[in-house]
């Protein structure tokens, strides 16, 4: 079976945009797993990069690390983390939602010619759209 590529820690921190430092601590908090050492340095699997996208996706949606550790190890009977993926499914809808009418409100002020802008009848009504 032939060996996955291996990237030393601070490829790994240049891929991904963190600092080594937060590679060794998201080790110790078991998100990640070293593969063994080039002379004093970490090495990891390439597929540790895809790991660390998923683990800063899981963050930027509101996820704690310790949530992300039990999402990372679930098996489909974890009815417990099923619900709170749901529920973090729905507060993302909602969060959706809410940008997007910020986003078309803001596309609007941009080209409109109301004083205050904020005081325009249509960005008004797109900001209290549900």
């Amino acid at each position: 079976m032939p060996r996955t590529r291996e990237l030393d820690i601070a490829e790994v921190a240049r891929r991904t945009g963190l600092t080594a430092s937060a590679l060794r601590f998201y080790e110790r908090r078991g998100l990640i797993e070293s593969s063994g050492r080039n002379g004093l340095r970490r090495t990891f699997a390439a597929r540790t990069v895809d790991r660390l996208t998923l683990i800063a996706c899981a963050q930027a949606a509101g996820f704690t690390l310790a949530q992300i550790a039990r999402f990372l190890v679930a098996s489909p009977h974890d009815s417990e983390l099923r619900e709170q993926m749901a529920r973090k499914a729905q507060e993302l809808e909602a969060d959706i939602a809410r940008l997007s009418r910020m986003r078309d409100s803001l596309r609007h002020a941009a080209t409109c010619d109301h004083t205050p802008l904020v005081e325009c009848p249509e960005f008004k009504a797109r900001m209290q759209e549900r």
